[in-house]
C-alpha cells in the first residue's frame, strides 16, 4: 500500500508517517523504485499498534526503544517484556488517576441532580 492511501485510511498525515519512520517510531518501510514507500501489511500492524498505545498515553521514547529492540533479535525479549512491564505499570496509575476523576465528576452530577430535585 502506498503512503498516500495509508494517510488516508489511518488519517494520519504524510509527512506525520515520514515522522514516524525517521525517528524510528515504526520500522524503515520498504521502497520501491523511485524511492516510493510500500507498506506491507507487517507495516500497518506496526503503525496500527503505535496508533493504538500512543492514544493511551504511551509517551515516544519507550515505542522508539521497543522498535529497536525488536530489531535487535531474540536476545532482546527480555528488555522488551521490562518494557512493557513499565508501560503496563504507568498506564494503571493513569486509569486509577481517571478511575479517580470520574468519581468526582459523578459526585458534582448527583450533587446538582440534588439540588434540582429541591
Amino acid at each position: 500500500m502506498k503512503i498516500a492511501q495509508v494517510s488516508k485510511e489511518k488519517n494520519i498525515s504524510l509527512d506525520g508517517l515520514r515522522y514516524y519512520e525517521r525517528i524510528g517510531l515504526i520500522p524503515p518501510v520498504k521502497r520501491i523504485k523511485g524511492g516510493i514507500r510500500e507498506y506491507s501489511d507487517e507495516d500497518l500492524k506496526w503503525l496500527d499498534f503505535m496508533m493504538e498505545v500512543r492514544s493511551a498515553g504511551v509517551s515516544i521514547e519507550p515505542l522508539i526503544d521497543y522498535v529497536r529492540l525488536c530489531g535487535g533479535g531474540f536476545h532482546t525479549v527480555p528488555a522488551r517484556r521490562d518494557l512493557w512491564v513499565d508501560e503496563c505499570d504507568l498506564l494503571e496509575e493513569r486509569i486509577l488517576g481517571l478511575q479517580e476523576t470520574l468519581a468526582q465528576m459523578k459526585s458534582k452530577v448527583d450533587h446538582y441532580d440534588g439540588m434540582l430535585k429541591e
